[in-house]
Order: C-alpha cells, then structure tokens, then sequence
C-alpha cells in the first residue's frame, strides 16, 4: 500500500517539491497528491548577498505580519546553524520577536560564549567572569585547588583575577606544573592585549583562537557537532568584520543579548532542516540555497552519491514543511573569512519543477539553460528591466559544477569561482567617481588596500571590495 495522498502542501507547492527528490536514483517512484486549493507557485529569490536575503526575509516576514499572519505560523529553515546569525540580528533590529527552535541562538551558544569571553578579557583584563570561564578552556593543567587558591587571593587583596594570577606565579603557593600553565596564559593574554592595537580585530580574534588552542580542541574532538561548532566561529569572525572594531562589535553583543527575548508567545521560527522534520507551517523561508552550503560540500565530499540524496530529501523536506507559501533563495556573494567570495546557485534550484515556481532576481543575476528553457522560462522575472544578463564559462570548472549549467555572475565584473578570494583591481584614490550595480553611482571616501569606502548617492556610506565598482 503506498501512502500517497499528501495533507499538508498546495499542489503548486508539492510538484515544486516532487521534480527535486524525482533526481533521487534509488527512490522508489510515487506520486504524491492532494485535495488542497491551487495556491501559490513557489518563489524563488535571487539576491546579492547574504545582507540582503535576510533584508528581504525580514521586509516579507513585515508585510505578512501587516495582513495579520501570525508569527508562529512562519518558519525560516536553515541547512546549517551558523546561518542564524545575519537573520537573529536583522530581526532584533527590526523588533521582530523570533525563538531558536533545536538549540540557542547564535551569541549564546558555548563557542561563541568562549570566544567573547577571550575578546573581553583582551580588551578588558580585569574582566573577572571572562576570566573565569576561559582560564582552562582548553584544558590546561589549571586545578580546582589552583582556581580556589586564585579566587581566595583575588578577594583578599581587591584585584582582578588576572592580578591575582601574577602574585601567584611570582610565588610559590602553587605547584610548579599550575604555576607554569596559569604563566603562560597570562603571558599569552599580555601579548594579545598588545596585538590588539596592532592587528584589526578580524585577524585578532583568529590569531586569539588559534595560539590558545581553542580552534584545535574544537578540530580535534570527534562529536557531531564540532564541526558545526567551527563553521559558528567562522561566523562569529563574519559578524565581526561588520564593524570597525573590536569595542564596537562587543557593544553591538550586548545589546543583542539584552533584546533576547522570552521563547513564549507569537514569534517567528527560526530552527535548522534537519530540527523541522515533522512540523508544518503556513509559510517558510528556506534561505541559503547554494552549492557548497545546501547541499553541503562535506556532506558530498564525505558520502559521495548518497550524501547528495540525502541533501536532496532535506530539501524536499523543508519546501513540504509548508502549507501555503514556500520561498527559496540564494545569494551570489557570501563573506568567508573575512573576504567576499562568489556563491552559485544550488542545483536544487534548478532542480525546482519549472511549472511551479516563481523567480525573481536582482538586476544581473539570472538562470542558465539548466532551468526550464533558461531565462524565458515558466515565472521567471527580473527585479528590475534594466540591463541584460550575462554568463560566463568559470562554472564548468567547478568541482561541485555539471554539465551544461551556467553561473551566477555579476554584470559589471568576472566573479572568482567558491574557494577563490575577490580579485584585486587597484587604481581608485579617494574622490574618484565609481558605478556600483547594486547602490549605483558614488564618490570614493576612503581606500584601504581592495577595500573601498564609498558615499553613494542613494545608498549612502557603504563599504565594498574594488573588484565589484567600475570608474564612472
């Protein structure tokens, strides 16, 4: 008996759905229906970086609000946790109430609780509770006797912990092995706090997490989710070059943390693909489509052919979560490391039943001829007329690229494939007048290495790398 009658989606929604997992080899065929009303086609959204997907996340989830939807009844899927971030802070900034569904929310996990914890004490050494929670994080060799010997010094002489410790090394009080571990922190904390004001705080914190051994501890331990623990800390070093410097980032986490909200009451969901596995919602946002990250590049490279179907089932999953409107999107830039590095769609947008979706992308961006019959294929539309697509070959290369599909490229400029840095161009001096196909027309403020400050006419103050502006 096969059990194919479906009770959850529109049909517009399951056929969308269906032309995805049908790529699945060793899936037994069957066709599922249902007695829902037509509804929406599924939109597919085509968006320049991960900023503005969650802009328009954010911007939709307000318009549906305005017609009454509730909250709880939306639910934004993400194929993995660090992309929680750029959505948890667009919301607070728009006192949009949300709750984590499957674990915390990005600043309160335990790596980035650590991480934050050597930020504060590099800035601020007298920071006790930064102090205490990291002095033998990793593992040190610091005992329970050591760490009640240091408090009881601490409260005796009115210092600081980190003053404490430097009464304790010049003594004898503790034994030589303590002695010499709490003496090489202290002296690793000294030369940080020095750095600092040599090194911009992006490099900072990953020069903090690699010499103290906390990148290797999270390399080293074999759980499922380490490496979703690392992928947060790269994350964390993304959110961090959003702001000029270290006090302003750490400012900007306490006023995050301070708008942390009560997980009761009508909210947005926010929770991976694999946590949604059972539920169901009116609408879902499923952002992050993209080769590399959905499906995810360790998971093809560590499982081959399965790894890929199983990616695919996620996806199939998280479209029939909803029951009356499903978006998809991408973005054709994300930061890695601190750099902008091109995106290309996931072949699970291709994959989408062309009948069936809606897609709309940004001025420049578009859909080989993978999709339907390409770009006059079934519900496809510009956010804008302006201009034509272009498309280029570099995808063939790639090593999560196929046959016959076409890249995402940005109109004004050749975008490096994943894994390669944003090229170099050079040549701009402050005052120099640029075109940017994103913010358009602007006058260069501030040049620093590939990295340009530029007041755009309409846009305003924006920083951006040099390969994607062209001389005016």
């Amino acid at each position: 008996v096969r059990l194919e009658e479906n009770y959850r989606s529109t049909p517009e929604i399951l056929a969308a759905a269906a032309g995805v997992i049908a790529h699945n080899r060793g899936r037994l065929g069957k066709t599922l229906w249902t007695r829902a009303d037509t509804g929406d086609k599924v939109t597919v959204r085509g968006l320049w970086d991960a900023e503005q997907e969650a802009r328009w996340v954010g911007d939709e989830i307000e318009a549906l609000q305005r017609k009454r939807h509730p909250l709880r009844e939306i639910a934004i899927l993400v194929r993995a946790g660090f992309q929680t971030r750029e959505f948890e802070e667009r919301f607070i900034a728009l006192a949009l109430p949300y709750r984590v569904i499957g674990g915390p929310r990005f600043y309160e996990r335990q790596e980035i609780r650590d991480a934050l914890a050597y930020l504060r004490l590099v800035r601020q050494p007298s920071d006790d509770l930064a102090f205490e929670r990291i002095v033998n994080v990793p593992r040190r060799g610091i005992g329970t006797a050591t760490l009640q010997l240091l408090h009881a010094t601490a409260r005796a002489e009115s210092l600081p912990l980190v003053e404490a410790a430097r009464q304790l090394i010049a003594s004898d009080r503790v034994p030589r092995a303590a002695r010499n571990s709490l003496a090489g922190f202290v002296a690793a904390l000294d030369r940080w706090h020095a750095e600092a004001d040599r090194v911009s705080h992006t490099d900072l914190v990953q020069i903090v997490l690699d010499e103290s051994g906390y990148t290797a501890m999270w390399q080293a331990d074999r759980s499922p989710d380490a490496p979703g623990r690392l992928e947060n800390l790269k994350e964390l070093v993304v959110a961090m070059a959003e702001f000029e410097n270290l006090t302003g980032f750490l400012e900007h986490v306490s006023l995050v943390m301070d708008n942390a909200a009560d997980s009761a009451g009508d909210m947005v969901n926010l929770m991976t693909l694999h946590s949604a596995k059972g539920l169901e919602f009116d609408t879902v946002f499923l952002p992050g489509w993209e080769e590399g990250l959905f499906p995810s590049l360790r998971s093809v490279e560590e499982h081959g052919l399965k790894g890929l179907e199983e990616e695919r089932r996620l996806a199939y999953v998280g479209l029939t979560r909803a029951r009356y409107r499903a978006f998809v999107s991408f973005a054709a830039n994300r930061r890695i490391h601190g750099q902008w590095q091109s995106a290309a769609r996931s072949r699970f947008v291709d994959e989408l039943s062309p009948d069936h979706v809606e897609i709309i992308t940004e001025t420049g961006l578009g859909f080989g001829p993978a999709f339907g019959s390409g770009a006059a294929s079934p519900g496809w539309t510009a956010a804008s007329p302006r201009g034509t697509n272009i498309w280029g070959t570099a995808w063939n290369q790639s090593q999560m690229g196929r046959a016959g599909r076409q890249p995402l490229l940005i109109e004004s400029a050749r975008v490096p494939l994943r894994g390669q840095e944003v090229p170099k161009v050079g040549g701009f001096s402050v005052g120099d007048r640029v075109f940017h196909q994103k913010f358009g027309y602007g006058t260069i403020r501030k040049v620093e290495d590939n990295r340009l400050d530029i007041n755009f006419e309409h846009a305003g103050d924006k920083k951006v790398m040099d390969a994607f502006v062209q001389r005016a």
